[in-house]
């Protein structure tokens, strides 16, 4: 998948970014900094993971552009560089998801299964703004909307490092196979075994009502409001019966990277109940976005200090049976939404 340029102008500002011009390197990357953020974050399902593997690619974009020949785009060429950085990063990993902490004075149920233990964060949605409307390429079968929701970033962690690669350049950004074969140096032969096998994995992982489904609210649309301004009542007033009526019957919970899951209305309901007992009184919650989805930041209320504090982020995954999944992560992404950690008052 190519994208038109004035081989002129770029050819222009190439030879002037040659020349340590760090004004033309600029113009030549920045339309594209934004959505190879967004890949990179698709391979390593970290936020800040994401960030670190993008600063990596504009460096080695810099230090590499004497080797840039133009037989391919520079939005190509830049996508080579994030991929390999993104998948660098994936082999030098050396973290441990942390053992189960149940929060204190909290007894929670018993966890309905043991999921995989996976490193994942939320993507705000206020860095989607800055992504280019670009069309994807005809091979691709994820609108934007399917390829960053919660739900397929989570499957796409479940695959090895190089079939996550193969899928999202294939199938979400719509390159032709012998492009990927290109990007990741490799044979069309390989990626097209490679792809064959990471879309059997996130076939069977990835729940049908994933990416919504006929019936499930647009985002940002009046039905969708409506649910989410439901849910809001309902949670703030401690009503668990309130918060079941607005939930599918095989609703999930998820606490990544704790692998513990629970699954149904009943757990969901016993889970609740037993968060808001601990906690004397329901958390109060703000409304952001996160991966095109209805979030909430969640804060309790500290007595002691006066103040109401950070408990974390929910990321609530709507379907045409109503909430289908409810993502909890720790207070510590906060930070990437533009939230505080503590309020004075509500």
């Amino acid at each position: 998948m190519e994208v038109v340029q004035d081989s002129a102008v770029t050819g222009d500002v190439i030879a002037r970014a040659r020349t340590g011009d760090e004004e033309a390197f600029r113009e030549l990357v920045e339309p594209y900094r934004r959505e190879l953020s967004l890949h990179c974050y698709r391979i390593l399902g970290s936020l800040h993971d994401a960030e670190d593997a993008m600063q990596e690619t504009l460096i080695a974009a810099w230090q590499g552009l004497e080797g840039f020949e133009g037989r391919s785009s520079v939005r190509t060429w830049l996508y080579r560089i994030a991929t390999t950085r993104s998948l660098n990063a994936i082999r030098a990993r050396r973290r441990r998801p942390p053992a189960w902490q149940p929060m204190p004075g909290v007894d929670l149920p018993e966890p309905t299964r043991v999921g995989e233990a996976l490193w994942l964060e939320p993507w705000p949605d206020r860095l989607l703004a800055g992504v280019p409307d670009v069309a994807p390429g005809p091979d691709a079968r994820y609108e934007t909307k399917e390829s960053i929701s919660l739900a397929f970033v989570t499957a796409l962690q479940l695959l090895p490092a190089r079939q996550r690669a193969v899928l999202i350049l294939r199938d979400v950004m719509g390159f032709r196979a012998g492009e990927v074969a290109r990007v990741l140096e490799s044979t069309e032969e390989s990626v097209t075994s490679a792809l064959k096998r990471a879309r059997g994995t996130v076939r069977r992982h990835l729940p049908a009502s994933g990416h919504g489904g006929e019936g499930a609210p647009e985002p940002h649309s009046a039905a969708e409001h409506e649910l989410v301004e439901r849910f809001t009542r309902a949670f703030e007033a401690g009503d668990v019966e309130g918060i079941v009526a607005l939930l599918a019957e095989d609703v999930l919970l998820a606490m990544p990277p704790i692998p513990f899951e629970w699954v149904g209305s009943v757990p969901a309901a016993d889970f609740f109940t037993a968060t808001w007992t601990a906690l004397g009184v329901p958390p109060r919650l703000v409304a952001t976005r996160a991966n095109g989805q209805p979030a909430f930041a969640l804060y309790a209320h500290d007595p002691r200090a006066g103040e109401y504090r950070a408990l974390g982020l929910l990321v609530l995954t709507l379907t045409a049976r109503g909430v289908s999944a409810i993502t909890r992560f720790e207070a510590g992404v906060l930070s990437a939404f533009a939230l505080p950690l503590t309020m004075g008052n509500f």
